[in-house]
């Protein structure tokens, strides 16, 4: 009877998990046609790909490690004019997709944009001022800035949580400000910044817009052309294996930085005084602290959203305002049905593991999430890849009509990716709620899903709500997946932010991008509310 109750669960958790299956079960079905595709790209741009790939990964590694570790410690170990501004202003990067940041920095400081062409005209300059945005290093430095408040969430929280009691120690034992924060500070903040730059490299390797449109040759650009190009999908999974190895690899390595981040934790939690404070800094050395925290602000978010304004200054008429209604009405019906469909199977699968949290139900919860940090482009390829098994199999089915030309197959691509987003906050919620009040209520005669509705839903509302949020957000910012399977004349913001984009139209792309912004900014007021501790804000 038990394993009866369980099959539902079991056919959401393997409907969640089928793109990751298919792209895993493509190398079951091999061909010549395949094979000889992969032949050439192995020959000819694999190598490529991978070499790219893994160098715009390390130097994105060493910079969100650098920025993020540096900021969270400044605003954490230091007192300094407008530390309390800058800890939640550092957030404001996180409302920016990457690829909104690279079309404004390129509309701004192409060899036509309005900076070298000042130049030029004031000084009598001639040819391009500055080097060409669109390399690989104006990509690093876009996903640096754009990334970096993974670290510096993580970082900041071990910081706060242990750092300054201990660093308070060693200066009443004599260390210098230097030393306390080489043997103390940075030992502790070390899993922290693992696990934030391990977060930060899927979000690199799940990137298309950058990428894309920077025309610079990753694995997820290549999976693209192997599909769209080439025309096989099944050398397209073939090849999203590798990508997806790489992102397990990353998530693995997140895994364990959070084990060990807990462990510090614990240990660190043990002892310290409550009342150890900030050092005050003083003269060069403020001064740098301030440069630390005000530069990643001003590069990740100020000059962005300026450049994006400047077109909407300068003439409103060539922006597509009769447009911009449908875009923003079909991005918001995406987001809504995509966050409550989330919401209710991320509710579905918390609870489950509530009632039962036996070895069964964990192995399904799993399966369920296997799409967290999971790129769109390997989705999408995974979601067409049974669809088309299946049209061979029945060509009289209307599976591929469902999936591609209605919103079923960009919601199922939503819900593949962005259940597991809902699922960690639903499961924090859980956690908050004492076991002995599901013991209550069953011995007064209230189990099943009366216990949910009754008992559990009321104290999972806050939970709900911002889970809802926070996949709203997540599928309003997402390109490759939209970009593949929206239905006809169903564009949404992301998407037309793009193909303007691409096609040169800066100047009109802002207005999506802006109000993308304007979207992503609300989980950042938010999340800043939440970072402060009970003393901060007594204080």
């Amino acid at each position: 009877m038990r394993r009866l109750q369980d099959l539902p669960l079991l056919l959401l958790a393997l409907l969640l998990a089928l793109p990751v299956l298919a792209i895993l079960a493509s190398w079951l079905q091999w061909n010549a046609e395949s094979a000889q595709i992969l032949r050439e790209m192995g020959s000819t741009v694999l190598a490529g790909y991978a070499l790219t790939s893994v160098g715009l990964c390390l130097a994105v590694a060493v910079g969100v490690a650098v920025v993020g570790t540096a900021a969270a410690a400044a605003v954490t170990l230091f007192e300094f004019p407008g530390r309390r501004t800058l800890e939640w202003a550092l957030l404001l990067p996180l409302a920016i997709p990457a690829y909104v940041v690279a079309y404004a920095y390129t509309d701004f400081l192409q060899f036509s944009g309005p900076l070298q062409s000042w130049l030029r005209s004031q000084f009598g300059l001639e040819g391009r001022v500055f080097p060409e945005v669109r390399t690989v290093g104006g990509a690093t430095l876009v996903f640096i800035f754009s990334l970096y408040p993974y670290v510096y969430l993580l970082a900041r929280a071990a910081l706060a949580e242990r750092a300054a009691h201990l660093m308070e120690a060693a200066r009443l034992l004599g260390a210098p400000l230097g030393r306390r924060i080489r043997r103390v500070a940075l030992p502790l903040a070390r899993p922290a910044v693992a696990a934030g730059v391990a977060l930060a490299l899927m979000e690199t390797l799940a990137d298309y817009g950058v990428v894309s449109y920077f025309g610079i040759q990753t694995f997820t650009t290549g999976i693209y052309k192997a599909w769209l190009a080439m025309d096989n999908r099944i050398a397209a999974a073939q090849l999203a294996t590798l990508l997806l190895a790489l992102v397990a690899v990353l998530l693995a390595l997140e895994h364990r930085a959070q084990r060990k981040l807990r462990f510090a934790g614990d240990r660190g939690a043990q002892s310290g005084s409550a009342e150890a404070q900030p050092v005050a800094l003083a003269g060069g050395a403020r001064v740098a602290a301030w440069l630390v925290c005000t530069v990643p602000i001003v590069v990740g978010f100020v000059l962005p959203v300026l450049f994006m304004l400047r077109p909407l200054a300068a003439d409103w008429s060539v922006l597509p305002w009769d447009r911009f209604v449908q875009w923003g009405f079909n991005s918001l019906r995406l987001g809504a049905i995509s966050a409550v469909l989330a919401v209710a199977l991320a509710l579905a699968l918390a609870f489950s593991l509530r009632r039962a949290p036996d070895a069964v139900t964990r192995g399904v919860v799993r399966l369920a999430s296997l799409g967290y940090a999971v790129p769109g482009a390997v989705i999408v390829v995974g979601l067409l890849l049974p669809v088309g098994w299946l049209q061979q199999a029945a060509p009289s089915s209307q599976v591929g009509y469902w999936v591609t030309a209605t919103a079923v197959g960009i919601v199922w691509a939503y819900l593949v990716r962005f259940v597991s987003v809902a699922l960690q906050s639903m499961q924090s919620g859980y956690a908050r709620i004492p076991a002995s009040f599901d013991d209550s209520a069953r011995m007064l005669g209230t189990a099943g899903f009366a216990l949910l509705a009754r008992v559990h839903w009321p104290l999972l509302k806050r939970s709900a709500a911002a889970a809802g949020l926070l996949v709203f957000v997540d599928v309003m910012k997402e390109l490759p997946a939209t970009l593949v399977l929206r239905p006809f004349d169903s564009d949404t913001l992301a998407v037309v932010a793009y193909q303007l984009a691409r096609d040169e139209r800066l100047g009109e792309a802002a207005l999506p991008s802006l109000a993308l912004v304007l979207v992503g900014l609300i989980p950042v007021v938010l999340l800043s509310r939440t970072l402060r501790g009970p003393g901060e804000r007594k204080a």
